[in-house]
């Protein structure tokens, strides 16, 4: 049985994803990117120059959040078309949100074992 991205630590899939696709080349970046802010109760824009190929959500925090932040909508949603551009995530319509291609999948599924190999090297036989 393989290996899948479940399997693997999130940070460092993450790392590992963000590289692919910014290796790849394909995705689109907006003009705006480098001087958005994420979210009305920031000040300043992301300090890493690749965010748009790392972040994709929602403030986390936590399990007891203090306070409650709506974050910024259209990034989520301009990565999401970036994605669908690339062929990796197709709308659903049976729920009407996204889901992965098979192709996205594969590409996860092959960086999950990149990922595991990297952290858990197989010894060397001798």
């Amino acid at each position: 049985m393989g290996i899948s991205v479940k399997d693997v630590n999130a940070h460092e899939f993450t790392k590992s994803l963000a590289a692919f696709l910014k290796k790849q080349g394909k995705m689109k970046i907006p003009d705006w990117a480098p001087i958005v802010k994420l979210a009305k109760y920031n000040e300043l824009a992301p300090y890493d120059d690749d965010w748009y190929y790392t972040r994709a959500g929602r403030k986390r925090n936590g399990t007891a959040p203090s306070h409650f932040c709506r974050g910024n909508s259209s990034v989520a949603r301009k990565v999401l078309q970036s994605l669908e551009g690339m062929k990796l995530v197709e709308k659903d319509t049976a729920t009407g949100g996204r889901k992965l291609t098979p192709q996205g999948r594969k590409d996860l599924d092959r960086i999950a074992a990149q990922v595991n190999e990297k952290l858990n090297p197989r010894p060397k036989k001798e």
